[in-house]
C-alpha cells in the first residue's frame, strides 16, 4: 500500500487542491480575480510541491531507484528526479505566464490546468504499473491538449491544438495496445512483474513480446519527439502560446522518456534483446534531422522546436547503451535536467519577447540585446548551453554523453560513432544559435530599450544561476543523477 506521506501522493494533494481550488474560486468571486493572484496560487502550490521534494531528499526519506515494487507508485529517487525538473518547469511556465496572461480571459482555467498537468507529469515518474503510467499519461496530456489551444481566436493556435490532439491521442491508443499486449503474456501490468514475466518468455511468444516493446517505443516516442514520431512537434509549438510551448518542449517531454526509462529499457534488458543499436540509429537519426531542420527555419519557436528535437537524440545516446554502460544512463538523467532549465528558459525568454514586442521572426530581432537586454541574455546563455559550450551546464552533461559511448565501445563497436555524430551535431547547432545571437547583438543600431516583464526577468536570472552554477561546479547534479539511476545491468530478478 502507498503510505498517505510518500512523495507522489503528497505532490497529488498539494497539486490537485490548488489545481480544483483556483477555478472554484473563480466561479464564486463576484468580481473576477486577476491572472496575477491566480498565478500565485499556481506559484506557491508548485514551490510548496517542491520544497517537500527537496526536504524528502535532505533528510535521506526516498529510497534509492527501484526497478521492482509491488505498488503502484513508487517513492524512489528516479521519480524524485524527475518530479525536480518537471516541477521547476511548471514553476518557469506559471511564472512566465503572469505577465503573459494579463490581459486574457480565463485566467483561472489556464493555471488550473498547468497544475493538473503537472499532476501527471510527476505521476509518470513515479508509476510502476502500467494502467497508473497509462492514467497519469492521460492527466497530463489532456490538459495541454487544450492549453496548446487556450488562444481560441487564433487560427494557427487552433490548428496546433487539433494536431497534438490528433497525434496525441494515437499516441494513447499505441501505448494501450502495448499494455494489453504485455498483460496478456505475462498477466500483470505491474512493471517489475512484466519485465520478470518477459525475461522467461517461451521462443513461440517473444515475437508478441518484442511487439509490445514496438508499441511502448512508438508511443512514448511522440512526448520525446523522436524521428519519426516528430512531425507533429513544430507546428504545435509555433501555434500554442509561447509559454505553454515551454512546458510542452522542457516538461512533458521530460515525462516521454521517465515513462520509456521505467518500461522500454528496462523492457529490451527483461528480453535480452539487441535493441541498443536500433535506438542509436534512432538518436543518430533524431539529433541529425532535428539540427538540419532547425538551420533552416526563419521562426524563433519553430527553430527551438526542431532544436529540442535535436536534445531528444542526445538524451537517447545515453538511453541507447544504457545496459553497457552505467554511465550512459546517468549522463541521460544529467542532460534531462539541464534541458529542462535551457529549453524552458528559451521559452520563456520567447514568451517574453511575444509579450512585449509581438516578434517572433529571427529577422525582426535586431537590437534586442539593447531593446530587452536581461532577456536577450537570458536567452543568449540558454542557447550557448544548448549547444554545449563551456563552462554552461549543458557542456558537461554532453561530455558524459559523448564520454560513455566512447566507454562503450568495448561492449558496443558502434558505440563511439555516437559521440562523433553527437559533436558533430553540436557544432552544427552553434550554426543557427550563432545566427539569433548576431542578429541580437551585432545588427540595428538605433533601438532603444523597453520595458521588460518583471516575471520574465525573474524566470531569466534564475536560469542563468542555474545553468553558470552548473556548468562551474557540476558535481552535486552529477552525484544527484548517479543516485537516481537504476541499475540496468547484471541480474533482473529482486
Amino acid at each position: 500500500m502507498i503510505e498517505l506521506n510518500s512523495t507522489p501522493i503528497v505532490l497529488m494533494i498539494i497539486l490537485g487542491v490548488a489545481g480544483m481550488i483556483i477555478p472554484v474560486i473563480n466561479v464564486a468571486r463576484k468580481e473576477k480575480g486577476s491572472s496575477s493572484f491566480y498565478g500565485a496560487i499556481a506559484f506557491g502550490a508548485l514551490i510548496l510541491s517542491m520544497a517537500f521534494v527537496a526536504y524528502q531528499f535532505y533528510t535521506d526519506a526516498i529510497a534509492p531507484a527501484a526497478i521492482f515494487s509491488a505498488d503502484v507508485l513508487v517513492d524512489d529517487a528516479f521519480g524524485s528526479f524527475f518530479a525536480i525538473a518537471m516541477l521547476i518547469v511548471s514553476i518557469m511556465t506559471v511564472a512566465g505566464s503572469l505577465n503573459y496572461m494579463k490581459k486574457k480571459s480565463n485566467p483561472a482555467m489556464y493555471f488550473s490546468l498547468i497544475l493538473l498537468s503537472s499532476i501527471g507529469m510527476v505521476l509518470i515518474a513515479y508509476s510502476t504499473d502500467l494502467v497508473m503510467l497509462f492514467i497519469a499519461w492521460e492527466l497530463m496530456s489532456i490538459p495541454t491538449y487544450i492549453l496548446a489551444g487556450f488562444n481560441k481566436k487564433n487560427p494557427i493556435s487552433n490548428e496546433a491544438a487539433i494536431k497534438y490532439f490528433l497525434f496525441g491521442a494515437m499516441s494513447s491508443a499505441i501505448i494501450i495496445y502495448g499494455i494489453s499486449i504485455a498483460y496478456g503474456i505475462t498477466g500483470s501490468t505491474n512493471i517489475g512483474e512484466v519485465i520478470q514475466g518477459f525475461a522467461t518468455l517461451d521462443a513461440d511468444m517473444l515475437p508478441l513480446g518484442l511487439l509490445a516493446i514496438g508499441m511502448f517505443i512508438a508511443g512514448f516516442g511522440f512526448k520525446m519527439g523522436l524521428v519519426p514520431f516528430h512531425m507533429w512537434l513544430p507546428d504545435t509549438y509555433e501555434g500554442a502560446p509561447p509559454t505553454i510551448t515551454a512546458l510542452l518542449a522542457a516538461g512533458t517531454k521530460k515525462a516521454g522518456f521517465a515513462a520509456a526509462l521505467r518500461v522500454i529499457i528496462m523492457g529490451t534488458v527483461a528480453l535480452n534483446l539487441d535493441w541498443t543499436l536500433a535506438l542509436g540509429i534512432i538518436a543518430v537519426m533524431t539529433m541529425t534531422i532535428g539540427n538540419i531542420a532547425a538551420i533552416m527555419q526563419k521562426n524563433l519557436t519553430r527553430m527551438l522546436a526542431y532544436s529540442s528535437i535535436g536534445h531528444a537524440g542526445y538524451i537517447l545516446i545515453g538511453i541507447s547503451i544504457a545496459p553497457f554502460s552505467g554511465m550512459g544512463l546517468q549522463a541521460s538523467l544529467f542532460h534531462i535536467l539541464n534541458h529542462a532549465v535551457m529549453k524552458g528558459a528559451a521559452f520563456i525568454a520567447v514568451a517574453g519577447i511575444v509579450t512585449t514586442l509581438a516578434i517572433t521572426h529571427i529577422d525582426k530581432l535586431k537590437g534586442l540585446g539593447r531593446k530587452m537586454p536581461i532577456t536577450a541574455l537570458g536567452l543568449v546563455i540558454s542557447l550557448l548551453a544548448l549547444a554545449g559550450v563551456p563552462p554552461l551546464n549543458g557542456f558537461w552533461s554532453k561530455l558524459m554523453l559523448f564520454g560513455a559511448s566512447i566507454d562503450a565501445g568495448s561492449a558496443l563497436w558502434w558505440a563511439p560513432w555516437l559521440a562523433v555524430a553527437g559533436v558533430l551535431n553540436s557544432a552544427l547547432s552553434l550554426a543557427y544559435y550563432g545566427w539569433i545571437i548576431r542578429k541580437m547583438y551585432f545588427e540595428g543600431e538605433t533601438e532603444k530599450r523597453v520595458k521588460e516583464p518583471l516575471s520574465i526577468i525573474a524566470v531569466m536570472i534564475f536560469s542563468i544561476i542555474f545553468i553558470v552554477t552548473i556548468g562551474v561546479y557540476p558535481e552535486p547534479i552529477i552525484k544527484f543523477a548517479e543516485m537516481a539511476s537504476p541499475v540496468l545491468t547484471g541480474t533482473l530478478m529482486p
